[in-house]
């Protein structure tokens, strides 16, 4: 008998998360990572700052930052650093090695959090990535968006009175961050904006709809 044919395999893509403080942004990723592991495809599930050793240890020093924290400036390229640290070592090499890549947060969120909501500018912010990760984009970028009321809600159950130092700033400051990511989203058709107020599930569903395009086999 002879053996069933091999199915052709998916191309690898690299998939971002963006938005807001809690909008789900991971638990979102990590239901599209279980999702494409019950059609057969391997993912690698990282996040920003963070999914290599020593781009982890540069997230401690962003979001619990010494004395009275970052300038601007030295912000963005701590999260630079980072990135590049990510791409270079994780994010690369999983693509290069035929696996997926999906991650919770990329450049989007420097753009949006230093570059216009922190008055750093978005070219600047583009530049320190060019110079830092070549430029790299995700195929397909998510970028969940929800009411500012039900977030405040949603933060309030999940880390209680406890913040980070990027998470806790004013109301203002993350108002700005969410009409930057609107802006940035306006001029990217590889962005794909989610309304996020709904359930875990509808808001699975959107972005499952919004994969399937990408699902064909490689030719």
């Amino acid at each position: 008998m002879n053996a069933p044919a091999e199915q052709p395999a998916v191309k690898a893509r690299f998939i971002a998360f963006e938005g807001g403080e809690g909008v789900g942004k991971s638990t979102q990723a990590k239901r599209l990572v279980a999702a494409l592991a019950k059609r057969g495809i391997e993912a690698l599930l990282t996040r920003e700052p963070g999914g290599t050793a020593g781009a982890e240890m540069i997230r401690k020093l962003l979001l619990d930052p010494p004395g009275t924290g970052w300038l601007v400036q030295a912000e963005a390229m701590l999260f630079a650093a980072a990135r590049s640290d990510h791409v270079a070592k994780a994010i690369k090499p999983a693509l290069m090695a035929g696996k997926w890549v999906v991650c919770d947060r990329f450049v989007l969120s420097s753009r949006a959090y230093q570059g216009l909501a922190g008055g750093l500018g978005d070219e600047e912010v583009k530049t320190l990535h060019r110079i830092g990760s070549g430029g790299l984009q995700p195929c397909r970028t998510f970028l969940l968006e929800a009411p500012g009321d039900q977030v405040t809600e949603r933060l309030r159950k999940r880390d209680g009175d406890e913040a980070d130092a990027i998470g806790g700033r004013n109301a203002k400051y993350h108002a700005d961050v969410a009409r930057g990511f609107a802006g940035l989203a306006q001029d990217d058709e590889s962005i794909i904006q989610i309304n996020a107020s709904g359930s875990e599930d509808e808001v699975h569903a959107a972005v499952m709809h919004n994969i399937e395009p990408l699902l064909v086999p490689a030719s």
